[in-house]
């Protein structure tokens, strides 16, 4: 079951598991509410029966006194008129018996077969205090066979005569069983009506209940949905496609290959520069769209970031196929389209390899097809199959690039630091953290045998935030007095990430260091492959106060009105000019040139690759800021950067 699957079956049984609770729970309150009802049945027999024990005194007998305490005895008139109503009401079954007594307790008159001779009871003395006494009770209990009658015995203070003074007790005894079966027909009214209540309660929350199922239904599958899928496009995204990709190279065999294929829109940037990002976004659904489509049925095609596509191409029994297939999507792509009465054209250039010939694993075949959609790019053939002739990158290091991840993990890499002078004091104000691999067979590896291709894939994440998670940390052994600056070097493809600055600042918070340390080093190159989202990304950076530095400046195409535009603190003039600045006044020139430059926009400029006594004296003569390179100090470890760091600084006291 996939996980959509998984989920919504989760969530049935959590509704079902509820449904099942909460009517558990209803009937358990169902059933107290009727214990407690059936508890207090009793208790409204005996208020019923006493407010029926006060409608008799208050209409039938009061009004056949004379107002004289009962103590006093009853006239003849008042006895006569007494036994008729009594008589009356004892016949038809409305009471079993009734007494008169004074307020002393004695009784003074009784209904027929009732005695007078009776003890004084403590409920007689009660009422005659005015307070209303009943009690339930066996009628004749004594006398009748089986046990007589249950009833209700009421004493009610009595009050007659013109100003209504107390002049006695009323006793009398009522029949429980009609006063029972009142209470149970209202009982059994009352358990009805509880019952569908809390019926409709159990339903109600059941729909509450299953509305928010419904949603959540809804909710795990679209959050499932956009784990696996681009949101713009609604195309697998990078996490399916790898997931996918890794079970189809899994399954390729010698006479059925899996192919690999990456697919980037040329001159796509320029759409999105001169038409806007929301035509950009309709352009990527139409081609997203169309390259869906112009596969066959069981091909994975996913949209892994960008203008980027990856297409995944199964049971192959010949690289010509891959080719059919291939080229079929690249003429799909080409088909003008219109958006917004705008007609467009766009190319593709794809690159691929195939499983099992070109390798096994899915991180070697995606490195090799990103060689080849780049060899395409730059010799415009449309598509093309990875080979080793076609890039710099032999075997041995698309290994390298495979084994990396794990490396990190492993703790193998590690930093070398490299020094940077300020040529007017003399002091150590910075160091470039520079990435080693301590490679468990191949010794320790610099950066050119697997950096070149690591910036090509995903790698170059984690890669780069561990330098600079490593480097800031190194800060405190560097210089515990918070001066010392460190440079960390970053890659167009992370300069390129929405959330590159949050994640950049996420780590010096988590790591404790002043953004105000730390240089940011990047290319002229990187800068130009998306210079709207670097100025939103380095602006960000420099908000928080981190710096910025433009490397290799001088080997790119920057254009000085971007250049005056950039959040940039610092110019790093490629090494190439100052290597050849002593041999060649050209070069010399230009070093002075861009040392003049970046002083007039307000840069400090630092020159790399100063190796000789003769290019430092040349520098400073041109007013450079900062020198970097192996006369004044090669890249080494920790322990010996901070060694030496210890003995400038002892140096330059003395100096």
């Amino acid at each position: 079951m996939d996980s959509v699957g998984t989920g919504r079956a989760r969530v049935s049984r959590l509704f079902a598991a509820y449904a099942a609770v909460s009517l558990v729970g209803v009937l358990a309150l169902g059933g107290v509410l009727l214990q407690t009802s059936r508890q207090q049945a009793d208790q409204r027999g005996l208020l019923q029966a006493g407010d029926e024990a006060t409608l008799i005194g208050s209409t039938g007998i009061s009004p056949l006194l004379d107002g004289k305490p009962l103590a006093l005895g009853l006239s003849a008139d008042e006895r006569a008129a007494l036994s008729r109503h009594v008589n009356a009401v004892v016949a038809d079954g409305r009471v079993l018996r009734l007494r008169l007594r004074g307020l002393d307790g004695r009784a003074v008159y009784s209904s027929a077969g009732g005695k007078l001779d009776v003890p004084v009871d403590d409920e007689a003395l009660d009422a005659a205090s005015g307070e209303d006494v009943a009690r339930l009770t066996t009628f004749d209990g004594d006398t009748v066979p089986g046990g007589g009658v249950r009833a209700v015995e009421a004493y009610q203070p009595l009050s007659a005569g013109p100003d209504g003074r107390r002049v006695g007790v009323l006793e009398v005894y009522l029949p429980y069983d009609r006063i029972a079966t009142d209470i149970a027909k209202a009982q059994r009214l009352q358990t009805t009506v509880l019952g569908v209540g809390l019926l409709v309660l159990w339903l109600l929350l059941l729909a509450v209940t299953g509305s928010v199922t419904r949603r959540l239904r809804r909710q795990v599958a679209a959050n499932a949905f956009l784990a696996m899928h681009d949101a713009l496009t609604g195309m697998p995204n990078r996490a399916q496609f790898t997931e996918d990709a890794r079970s189809a190279v899994a399954a390729a065999t010698a006479e059925l290959s899996t192919v690999v294929a990456l697919v980037d829109l040329d001159r796509f940037k320029e759409v999105n520069d001169t038409l806007g990002h929301a035509i950009g976004d309709r352009l990527l659904v139409t081609l997203g769209a169309r390259l869906t489509a112009a596969v066959r049925e069981g091909d994975l095609v996913a949209r892994l970031g960008g203008d980027e596509f990856g297409i995944v191409l199964p049971g192959l029994r010949n690289l010509g196929e891959a080719a059919e297939v291939l080229g079929r999507v690249r003429s799909a792509l080409a088909e003008p389209l219109v958006i917004d009465d705008l007609p467009l054209s766009v190319e593709a250039s794809v690159g691929f390899a195939s499983a099992p010939s070109d390798g096994t694993d899915l991180d070697v075949l995606l490195a090799e097809a990103d060689v080849a959609m780049y060899v395409a790019k730059r010799r415009h053939l449309g598509v093309v199959h990875h080979t080793p002739q076609h890039d710099r990158y032999d075997a041995t290091r698309l290994r390298l690039v495979a084994e990396l991840g794990d490396a990190i993990n492993r703790g193998e890499l590690v930093l070398h630091y490299q020094p940077k002078t300020d040529l007017r004091t003399g002091r150590v104000t910075a160091v470039e953290a520079l990435v080693r691999w301590q490679h468990p067979e191949r010794g320790l590896l610099f950066p050119d045998s697997f950096l070149p291709a690591v910036e090509q894939t995903d790698l170059v994440e984690p890669l780069t935030r561990w330098v600079l998670r490593t480097a800031t940390l190194a800060l405190a052994d560097l210089d515990p007095t918070g001066t010392l600056v460190v440079a960390v070097n970053v890659s167009a493809r992370s300069l390129g990430r929405g959330d590159f600055a949050e994640e950049v600042l996420a780590v010096l918070a988590d790591t404790g260091t002043d953004p105000g340390r730390v240089i940011l080093e990047i290319t002229e190159t990187a800068l130009l492959a998306d210079p709207t989202r670097a100025a939103v990304t380095l602006g960000a950076l420099t908000a928080a106060g981190v710096r910025i530095s433009i490397d290799d400046f001088g080997a790119g195409q920057t254009s000085l009105g971007y250049l005056a535009d950039l959040p940039v603190s610092e110019l790093k003039i490629d090494k190439a000019f100052v290597l050849a600045m002593h041999s060649e006044p050209r070069n010399a020139a230009i070093v002075r040139s861009v040392i003049d430059l970046g002083h007039n926009l307000g840069f400090s400029v630092t020159a790399e690759g100063v190796e000789t006594s003769e290019a430092l004296a040349d520098l400073t003569a041109a007013n450079c800021d900062l020198v970097q390179g192996y006369y004044l100090g090669r890249p080494v470890p920790l322990e010996l950067i901070k060694a030496q760091l210890v003995d400038r600084a002892v140096v330059a006291t003395r100096d």
